[in-house]
């Protein structure tokens, strides 16, 4: 391979000044959702004193898994030696961090009054998930931070193999971490599962690297820059490997959950009888977020960097759903507080296991949502403006030793 050339975004051109303006209104408009719930209150979102994680946290945890799994790209890099992939290492750290960034913005605007997480961030319960997130996340971008760094600076270039091992562990942890905020939730009968964990890991991976893809080619394609088809197609390849897992883990999840009796109901409420969440998750998550991509990524289309481009965001919508579904769903679902009892009447939502909870989101929670989407790519472009985080080329000549000259 030969020495690579790193290089900053030009961005002089109108249409870059266009995106910056439209990523730009996207944001404004999430601030002003954020201004209008905290002001009226949450009454005028679709969530409830049952449904308390709506939208905005699909938005949100969708940004974070894939922060930790853009990382991945570097990781198969630096920690598994695979020279291929090492020029992409600038780019998947710092995707890693804009996109953890954008997530945590969704999540502190949904609070209601982003003041108190001066509470959290003051006052820990150790027996809670929540506290140890608090304290991943922040070390994440630390660690990324210095794993950048000594990848970028020549002096510390010995170090950053080192940094990597530990940015590789952390983000396991911390996907761990985010996939346990619900594997930890007893009371609830769509939670409650240690599979939730390894499954999030998956899910990480694949969601992470569709950003990665849509990013890289978008910014190849805009800068005019040389993209080859070895880097891409070997990252195709592994996204539909990443898909393929998650599919795994989701089957083991509902597999496991009809082999439980008492677990029989919840399943049918998800796969059968739950209206909008059978539909996502079998149409939106199975049909078109997790098999079409995978017929797209194999078969000849898939060859085309346009056919790489919509398996991604297949595979992102998929995730969308997914999301909305284990989170959403999850809460639809009543509590069942007396297991085993039927109760003749209760005014606290639990009357009977055929009256679940309705939830339907509304523009506050969705402009929110989108606006961290656009703060993340907005922060990822601002970066490659004023630094180096691109290479010059990733022609197959240039990156890939095994290239026949013609």
């Amino acid at each position: 391979m030969k020495k690579i050339a790193y290089t900053q975004l030009e961005g002089r051109s109108l249409g870059f000044y266009s995106l910056i303006a439209i990523l730009g209104v996207i944001i404004l408009a999430g601030l002003g959702a954020t201004y209008y719930m905290e002001h009226h209150g949450h009454y005028v979102t679709g969530m409830t004193n049952q449904v308390v994680w709506g939208m905005p946290h699909v938005f949100a945890i969708l940004l974070i898994l894939a922060a930790s799994g853009v990382l991945n790209i570097a990781s198969v890099g630096t920690v598994f030696g695979k020279s291929l992939y090492k020029p992409l290492g600038r780019l998947s750290g710092l995707m890693a961090i804009t996109l953890l960034i954008g997530g945590l913005c969704v999540l502190v605007l949904d609070l209601g009054h982003p003041d108190r997480l001066i509470v959290a961030m003051t006052s820990y319960n150790f027996k809670s998930i929540f506290a140890w997130n608090i304290f991943l996340y922040t070390g994440f971008m630390v660690i990324v931070g210095i794993y950048l760094w000594w990848m970028m600076e020549r002096s510390m270039h010995r170090y950053y193999p080192k940094a990597g091992l530990v940015a590789f562990i952390w983000r396991l942890i911390l996907t761990t971490g985010t996939g346990s905020i619900f594997g930890f939730l007893v009371a609830r009968e769509a939670y409650d599962a240690a599979i939730l964990a390894p499954l999030f890991i998956a899910m990480s991976l694949s969601l992470g690297l569709a950003f990665f893809l849509i990013t890289l080619i978008a910014t190849y394609h805009w800068a005019k820059k040389q993209l080859g088809n070895a880097v891409l197609f070997r990252l195709k390849n592994l996204l539909g490997v990443f898909v393929a897992v998650v599919l795994y883990f989701v089957a083991a999840y509902h597999l496991t959950n009809l082999y439980i009796t008492e677990n029989h109901d919840v399943e049918r409420f998800i796969l059968i009888d739950g209206g909008v969440y059978t539909l996502l998750f079998w149409l939106g998550q199975i049909a078109l977020g997790s098999i079409l991509p995978l017929i797209l990524l194999y078969s000849p289309i898939g060859n085309t960097k346009m056919g790489i481009v919509t398996a991604s965001l297949l595979v992102l919508l998929g995730g969308i759903a997914q999301l909305y579904v284990i989170i959403i769903g999850g809460q639809a679902y009543p509590l069942e507080i007396f297991p085993g009892m039927e109760v003749v009447s209760s005014g606290f939502f639990d009357l009977s296991l055929t009256e679940y909870h309705r939830y339907v989101p509304t523009l506050w929670e969705i402009m929110l949502g989108v606006g961290g989407v656009a703060f993340s790519l907005l922060a990822t472009i601002f970066a490659l403006r004023v630094l180096q985080f691109l290479p010059v080329s990733l022609a197959d000549a240039d990156i890939d030793p095994h290239t026949k000259k013609a």
